[in-house]
């Protein structure tokens, strides 16, 4: 039985406009990016691998949203900026480094700055 809290946001998800659901995408990532990093300055490389892989799930599934086609050449760069930060995310686990995690997670801020703004924009 889901609770209140899931049920609200199972709601929130079900009625979101599609760039709603980009940023709800990347407030995710910084959730688990955030994680991750706390994981890593206390040397518990279990959670920084745990947070690493939920984090780069969703910046995959970013990458697998994106229509190069009608979005051209901003959909490249972020393709190639998604392709940047799985990398790295991967090197930040592999090494249990709190600094790479940080760069990550302010590269994913800005990202979600600028949609969030796109977002009201469209709205």
């Amino acid at each position: 039985m889901a609770t209140g809290y899931q049920a609200y946001q199972t709601n929130a998800i079900h009625t979101a406009s599609p760039e709603q659901l980009v940023v709800m995408l990347y407030d995710g990532c910084l959730k688990f990016l955030r994680r991750a990093e706390a994981a890593a300055n206390d040397g518990r490389r279990p959670q920084v691998t745990e947070g690493v892989a939920r984090a780069t799930a969703i910046i995959m599934e970013l990458n697998a949203t994106l229509d190069i086609e009608r979005g051209g050449e901003i959909a490249q760069n972020l393709r190639s900026l998604y392709f940047f930060l799985h990398r790295h995310l991967l090197e930040a686990s592999r090494e249990g480094s709190a600094a790479k995690l940080r760069q990550a997670l302010e590269l994913v801020a800005e990202l979600r700055g600028a949609f969030a703004e796109a977002a009201k924009k469209v709205a």
